[in-house]
Parts: structure tokens; C-alpha cells; sequence
């Protein structure tokens, strides 16, 4: 694990870096451990290294927390950000950058070692994939790392949060059963199905994703992508 704390108070710094060390050590884990005091250094840090968690307090001078996810947003989209607040008034807000959680101040052990355990136990499972097949090979593509499917005629586009396309000839019913069984997957027009923890902003007009790509929604279907939507939300709050 690889983690980025950001708190302008160093008290409060202090106290969360002591915590995971001593998460560290009764876990008997490795993890790489980058404290900043302004959202500034983060940022500049986060464009040249890769941090799967970021501890970002809410409240700073110039750049927020909250900003400082929206800029990680455009770079990252599968990194777990997790906001350290004073007050729950910033929950509805933190879905827009998908954060996994918000602590409460003061951080403890009981509320953040649960999820310290929980995302390392992801770690250790091998990444659930689709595999795509094209001209003989097969490309094993991680669901978490697809952010929507395209069509057009016989050709399928694969679109990575990376930014990445994986294109192969086929028909969408090839790939659709596997994709749909999974709650975070939808289709939202006859062309696309996307991936609901990849959207950014949603309206009845469309939805942008992370990597900045507009997606048509059918009118019919807007009124069930809305509901799975906030649905799944809700549900990974509750893991």
C-alpha cells in the first residue's frame, strides 16, 4: 500500500501517521507512508508517483481536500481517497470524487484499522477481469479499471480509466451477460454500457466519466440509472 496523508494541522498529522504505523506493525505489512501539509505538495507528488490511498483532511488553506480530490479525479480514478473532516456536512459532496469513506476527527484505531484491514485484504485477492478475445489472443481486462463499452457495427471499444481502448471485433452479447451480472455495470443506451463507479456527473441529458468522456443515456433508461446508481453508492458506503 502505497498512502498520502495531507493535514495542514501538524498535531493532527502526527496523530494519523502514528496510527498507521501501529497498523502497520500489527499487521506485520509493508507500506510506503507520504505525509504533506498543503494540498499543493500533494498534488505535485501525486503526477510523478502512485498512491492507492490518499487521508486528505477536508479544511485546508488554499487548495481544500475536497479540490485536491477533484484535481487527483482527473489523473486517478483508482486510487481510494478517504476525507478526515470535523463535520458529516461533507458526505452528499464526497460522492462526486468516489471517495470510499469519511472519518470523523479525531481519527482512532477502531475507526480506521477496519478500513486499513478491509483494503488490504482487496490487495491480496487477484483482480476480477474480463477477458476479451481478438484475432486468436486473449486480453484479460480488470472490471474495476473499465470505464464503458462502446459499439459500433462489429467493432467494440473498450474503455480503460486509463485512457486506453482495447478494440475488438465482435457482437456487445458476447460480452454483456458477464458485464451486467455485476452490479456497477449498466447499460445506458443501445451503444454503451458503463461503469457507474467510473461517472462523474450524471443528468437526464447524459453522463461524463472520469476521464472526461460525455455518454448519450436513453430517456427510458434514465429514471433506472439514476436509482442503481445512488443505489450503489449507498452500498459501497455500507461495505
Amino acid at each position: 500500500m502505497n498512502i498520502a496523508v495531507c493535514d495542514d494541522q501538524l498535531e493532527e498529522l502526527s496523530a494519523v501517521e502514528s496510527l498507521l504505523r501501529a497498523w502497520q506493525e500489527q499487521q506485520r505489512v509493508v507500506i510506503r507512508l507520504r505525509l504533506f501539509h498543503n494540498a499543493g505538495a500533494l498534488l505535485e507528488a501525486a503526477q510523478k508517483e502512485r498512491f492507492t490511498l490518499y487521508l486528505l483532511d477536508v479544511m485546508m488553506p488554499g487548495t481544500s481536500g475536497m479540490a485536491a480530490a477533484r484535481e487527483i479525479r482527473t489523473f486517478d480514478t483508482a486510487a481510494d481517497i478517504v476525507f478526515l473532516t470535523s463535520s458529516p456536512g461533507f458526505a452528499y459532496e464526497s460522492y462526486g470524487v468516489q471517495a470510499l469513506e469519511y472519518l470523523l476527527k479525531p481519527v482512532t484505531a477502531k475507526k480506521l484499522f477496519p478500513l486499513l484491514d478491509q483494503l488490504y485484504l482487496r490487495e491480496q485477492k487477484p483482480q476480477e477481469a474480463l477477458t476479451l478475445k481478438s484475432n486468436g489472443t486473449f486480453i484479460r481486462v480488470p472490471f474495476s479499471e473499465l470505464s464503458y463499452v462502446e459499439v459500433s457495427g462489429k467493432r467494440l471499444y473498450f474503455n480503460m480509466t486509463s485512457g486506453q481502448v482495447r478494440e475488438v471485433t465482435g457482437v456487445l452479447r458476447e460480452y454483456e451477460p458477464e458485464l451486467l451480472a455485476r452490479p456497477e455495470f449498466m447499460r445506458i443506451h443501445r451503444s454503451y454500457i458503463v461503469n457507474m463507479l467510473q461517472i462523474r456527473e450524471l443528468s437526464p441529458t447524459g453522463v461524463q466519466t472520469f476521464t472526461g468522456q460525455d455518454l448519450p443515456v436513453s430517456r427510458l433508461l434514465y429514471p433506472q440509472l439514476q436509482k442503481d446508481y445512488m443505489e450503489l453508492l449507498f452500498a459501497r458506503r455500507e461495505v
